[in-house]
């Protein structure tokens, strides 16, 4: 393109100047004009180096995008030094030493500028230098993108750097620009680069990715400020920070990151707030160095992809979280060496493989009100000097709730966990710790388990359905020394005292699976069990409303006909009373038999409901138990786990799932028959409190009722749940649909029909359940398909057709 003219527009006054002129060159253009001037450019190639020391405004043609090419062989193709306007131009530069666009004072605005280049940066602002830089792209693979240095500033508004050699956006020497809305990428160094005293940057709603390397950088005291923006993609950290930099990051999205999502060293400080981060291949938050600090305010951290924890906290760091969540990670919080320290307060921690919280190497640890559920291990306090306090937590669905080990001494406070697959608090290799108004209920191994003589103290803790025993202590030590225990008690006693002066050297260990591998066997005390606390009394249903209910279930036509004859008798005989007749007994124990899924418990739930509506129950609220919750492993335990189910049943519904278990057929000198024998007694004594309903198999629960002559007597009426049939499935998966807003489309539901007529009904058949799950597949088939859409529509988005249908067994 060859060189085109420059009209100057002169905006002056003076009689001795005209009101145009036409020139051959910008340079000359330039030269003639003064502020306030408009340089329009025609267009062409002008392979001239700029210098706008002037107020004007130099215009491309409009509607032409890269027209007006600026294209010296040397040097540095535009230099503004002035309050100018500059708008669209294309600006290339050759020379790898100097800058494409340098701006060295005044307030310049540039608008629309393309900049494809090979410079030592597309834009460069410096000294007193503060443009506003609207709409302008940089494609600079040999250097900098966009480069603030020597106390430059200004605001970048909607620019994009689509490619850099070296730093997307780079800020030294005291630079202190803004980014608004900008995009960088495909930078070969990191994203954002802020280094030195006094340099800084805001950022506010910019996206930075396809970085090779880090996302952000800030280092030696820089500081930076970043405002609803996102980090992704990028090949090293998406964050890092080091050398007393300090960050705050708000509203911002840190993901798809294969090292650490944030890096933190060397007294860097970093401020975390409604932010998420996720995806990350090592750790989500990495806080390393005493006097580093991390502040996380309702943040999100999950899915980490390796196996790392998503917050570590080492070499004398502290990090704070404040109403997070951590979820669906390897481990959640890992704090270790002497001076870190991690306070994490109403948080949530959940779904973590391995380890919700470790505490190592002399560290501390202070959680607060915080929640940990689907975890391998709670919180693990592990070595000497190693401490902290859990306080007001809950702890659920983990192997072990807390373990003390090797010397660690932490404080644990009104601290509950529930359904241990291990034990509650397991304290072992010297550990010690302090347990106060602490609680483990349903454990499947102990509530407290302390061995090898630890020095632990536990005051007031409560341990309730733990399958093994409340608590277990080993031996004192050598010195005579064990753990201390006060007015502590358990559903299988009343009251604990110290077990150095109470307990019996316990048996040999047996090899468990898992952390608690040596087990020491159950000792043979048998405390009585504790008075169970009364419970509020539900609201109560008209029956009415519970039988409609009853009535909207799928199928069991026969089960509704002898819930009904049972009601309808109960219901004349309490008219009969109140008439002053004789009411025939009407016996309302029952058993319930058919294949898993076909609606047991959910009949026993409504069947109590109805019981409490005519006033036969007090609340007429269902308690679920099944072997596990019924038999010890010693004698004298059964009788008192029975009774206490009995008990928490009062006024309502007991239902024993899998009655039969109570009575294998090889029982031996199985503690089921304990169990059945103190069952019977209790619904005799206590007839009218207690309605019992056992459920099974059929055949296993024609055995059970065999066991003992009073079982039979006692259940007068058996109920048997027959398989739904494919009509029936088909009903259900509809139900399912139509409650989640999906619909079938045509001919899903005769799929459906066929695929539930081949399907195996083997031993795992589920029944309603197996519908249920069916129907979860084909949600999740139809997501699958329905991403790869690029604007899927309502009926896209609803309906589910054949090809949703998992495969068949």
């Amino acid at each position: 393109m060859a060189q085109g003219t420059v009209q100057v527009t002169h905006t002056g006054t003076s009689r001795w100047r005209r009101r145009t002129g036409e020139y051959a060159s910008l340079t000359a253009a330039l030269e003639a004009a003064a502020d306030g001037d408009i340089l329009t450019v025609a267009p062409g190639t002008y392979r001239e180096n700029l210098v706008v020391d002037r107020a004007v405004t130099l215009l491309g043609q409009e509607g032409v995008a890269g027209s007006v090419r600026i294209a010296p062989p040397e040097g540095v193709p535009l230099a503004v030094r002035a309050s100018a306007q500059v708008q669209g131009l294309h600006i290339e530069g050759q020379d790898a030493a100097v800058p494409a666009v340098l701006v060295e004072d005044g307030t310049p605005e540039l608008t629309g500028l393309r900049i494809v280049t090979r410079s030592a940066a597309g834009i460069e602002v410096r000294g007193g230098g503060r443009p506003t830089v609207r709409a302008c792209t940089v494609d600079n693979p040999a250097g900098v993108g966009i480069a603030v240095v020597d106390g430059g500033g200004g605001i970048f508004e909607e620019c994009e750097v689509i490619a850099a050699g070296q730093s997307g956006v780079a800020v030294r020497g005291g630079g202190r620009p803004r980014l608004d809305r900008c995009r960088v990428h495909h930078a070969a160094g990191a994203g954002l680069s802020v280094t030195g005293d006094h340099s800084s940057l805001e950022a506010l709603g910019c996206e930075i990715y396809e970085i090779n390397g880090s996302g952000v950088q800030i280092a030696s005291r820089a500081a930076a400020v970043l405002t609803d923006c996102a980090v992704h993609r990028v090949t090293g950290n998406g964050v890092t920070l080091d050398t007393d930099a300090v960050l705050t990051l708000a509203d911002c999205r840190v993901h798809d990151v294969p090292e650490n999502a944030v890096d933190l060293r060397s007294r860097s400080v970093l401020t975390l707030t409604r932010s998420e981060v996720a995806r990350f291949g090592r750790n989500g938050l990495s806080v390393w160095d005493p006097g580093t600090r991390v502040d996380a305010h309702r943040c999100e951290i999950h899915d980490g992809t390796g196996d790392y924890p998503a917050v570590w906290v080492s070499d004398g760091a502290t990090a704070v979280l404040e109403g997070c969540r951590v979820h669906d990670v390897p481990d959640a919080l890992c704090v270790l060496d002497r001076g870190s320290r991690a306070d994490v307060v109403d948080s949530d921690l959940s779904q973590v493989r391995n380890i919700a919280v470790s505490v190592s190497g002399g560290a501390t640890a202070e959680l607060d009100d915080c929640r940990i559920s689907g975890a391998g291990r709670g919180a693990w306090f592990r070595d000497h000097g190693s401490g902290g306090t859990l306080a007001n937590c809950t702890i659920d669905a983990a192997q072990t709730g807390v373990i003390v080990t090797k010397g660690a001494d932490p404080l644990i406070e009104r601290t509950t966990v529930t359904s241990p697959t291990e034990a509650g608090f397991y304290v072992s290799a010297g550990g010690r710790g302090t347990f106060q108004g602490c609680r483990v209920t349903g454990s499947e191994g102990y509530g407290f388990h302390i061995i090898d003589g630890c020095r632990s103290t536990l005051r007031k803790c409560r341990t309730e359905r733990c399958a093994r025993g409340g608590f277990e202590f080993a031996q004192a030590g050598a010195d005579g020394e064990g753990a201390v225990v006060e007015e502590c008690s358990s559903d299988e006693s009343t009251q604990l005292g110290s077990p150095a002066a109470a307990t019996a050297p316990p048996a040999p260990a047996t090899q468990t699976a898992g952390l608690l591998g040596g087990v020491p066997s159950p000792r043979s005390t048998t405390p009585a069990a504790p008075e169970a606390a009364p419970e509020p009394a539900p609201e109560t249903r008209p029956a009415d409303t519970v039988l409609a209910d009853l009535d909207a279930l799928v199928g069991l036509a026969s089960v509704k006909r002898e819930v009904r004859a049972l009601t309808d008798m109960i219901e004349v005989g309490r008219r009969r009373q109140e008439a002053g007749l004789k009411a025939a007994s009407v016996r309302r124990h029952l058993v319930f038999t058919g294949s898993p899924g076909t609606g047991k418990t959910t009949v026993a739930r409504l069947y109590g409901e109805i019981l409490a509506a005519l006033g036969v129950l007090d609340r007429g609220h269902l308690v679920e138990v099944s072997r596990v919750d019924l038999v010890g492993e010693h004698i004298g335990s059964t009788a008192i786990r029975t009774q206490e189910a009995f008990d928490r049943a009062r006024g309502g519904v007991l239902f024993i799932d899998e009655a039969y278990a109570l009575s294998p057929e090889d029982s031996g000198r199985d503690f089921g028959r304990e169990a059945i024998d103190t069952l019977v007694k209790l619904m005799e004594d206590h007839r009218e409190a207690v309605v019992v309903i056992v459920a099974g198999y059929t055949t296993e629960m024609e055995r059970f009722l065999s066991v003992n002559p009073g079982v039979a007597s006692r259940f007068s009426r058996t109920i048997t749940f027959s398989d739904y049939d494919p009509d029936e499935l088909l009903r259900i998966v509809e139900q399912q649909a139509d409650e989640h807003e999906y619909r079938l489309g045509p001919g899903t539901g005769e799929a459906l029909h066929k695929y539930f007529t081949a399907l195996p009904k083997g031993p795992a058949f589920g029944n309603g359940r197996t519908a249920r799950q069916t129907f979860e597949a084909m949600v999740e088939r139809h997501a699958g398909r329905v991403a790869q859409l690029s604007a899927p529509g309502t009926e896209e988005l609803t309906l589910l057709y054949p090809e949703d249908l998992p495969a068949l067994p």
